[in-house]
């Protein structure tokens, strides 16, 4: 437009003839004035072109965000819905749970009565059971400490034992401790001849020295089993059989045993085994001398340990 205004000045100046030169020059100026405008708002106009579009894509893409919002929004106002309707159901179920509290919570506070009154009762009872394990717990250590005291003593008496009867050892006489019991062994050689009753004088050295040292442990049971052989008693007299015999040997046995004044009658035991408990196999000669013998078991007095296990049982 400026370029088409520009060249019809310059015609109409040029077509008159009589324009000085002074008003040339003023206008030849002001064209070239106008062509510099012209390029000026040219290059105006292009930037201004490049900021619209700048402007296009960034309205663009904040359209995009915003239908995303627009989006998130929707999801946001659904969700809401759905929690307020849950909201709704949860107000009613309360509400109905509150209506009936008051008759639930006296229920309840009936039972925590009974069961605080319960709990009450087993807490008493509980202490009184302590109390009761308590003592029989110390009552028990005491007689643990009996037991061991007991088994002291008849290892004590075992040792006695051997030492007493220690030149009778290897003549059919055995002295050993187990089950909290000392054992003396004789053997028939040492103490009778076949088919009697009748102690033989070493045999009776040894039921003395015995009787010695059972004096001065008065508080020792001695039992005196008689044992046999399974051979049949055939000798003709007051012997019925092996049974009778073993019994008469034990017998023979306590007679000697009673002379000791210091030996309390009460703690003596007589019984007869006959066959009936063999250490080894009579189907051999030495099987047979080791089974026909006299034991005497030594066991130290129970009583009080029998009174503890009563009063903690």
């Amino acid at each position: 437009m400026i370029k088409k205004i520009s060249l019809g000045l310059l015609i109409v100046a040029l077509s008159t003839s009589c324009v000085s030169k002074k008003i040339y020059n003023e206008l030849e100026n002001k064209f070239t004035d106008l062509k510099k405008e012209n390029r000026t708002l040219s290059d105006e106009n292009s930037d201004l072109l490049q900021a619209k579009n700048q402007l296009q894509l960034e309205q663009d893409a904040l359209n995009t965000e915003l239908s995303k919002v627009k989006s998130e929004r929707d999801k946001l106002l659904a969700d809401y819905g759905a929690l307020s309707n849950k909201m709704d159901v949860m107000q009613e179920s309360y509400d109905a749970l509150e209506k009936n509290s008051n008759e639930a919570l006296k229920t309840n506070m009936s039972k925590n009565r009974d069961l605080l009154s319960q709990l009450d009762a087993k807490g008493k009872a509980l202490a009184i059971e302590q109390e009761r394990l308590s003592k029989s717990a110390q009552r028990l250590q005491e007689l643990e400490s009996l037991i061991a005291a007991k088994e002291a003593a008849m290892k004590k008496l075992k040792e006695t034992l051997s030492n007493a009867l220690n030149s009778f050892e290897g003549k059919g006489l055995t002295v050993e401790q187990k089950n909290g019991k000392v054992y003396v062994s004789m053997e028939n050689k040492l103490l009778f001849n076949s088919g009697s009753w009748a102690v033989g004088s070493e045999g009776k050295k040894a039921v003395v020295e015995l009787g010695k040292v059972l004096g001065d442990n008065p508080d020792i049971s001695v039992l005196i089993e008689g044992h046999t052989d399974d051979d049949r008693f055939s000798a003709s007299g007051p012997i019925a059989d092996n049974w009778d015999l073993s019994t008469k040997r034990a017998t023979a046995i306590v007679a000697i045993l009673s002379e000791n004044k210091n030996i309390n009658k009460q703690n003596l035991t007589a019984a007869g085994r006959g066959e009936f408990s063999p250490l080894a196999s009579n189907s051999t000669a030495d099987g047979k001398a080791k089974n026909r013998r006299i034991e005497i078991i030594l066991t130290p007095r129970l009583d009080e340990i029998a009174e503890m296990l009563n009063e903690i049982n």
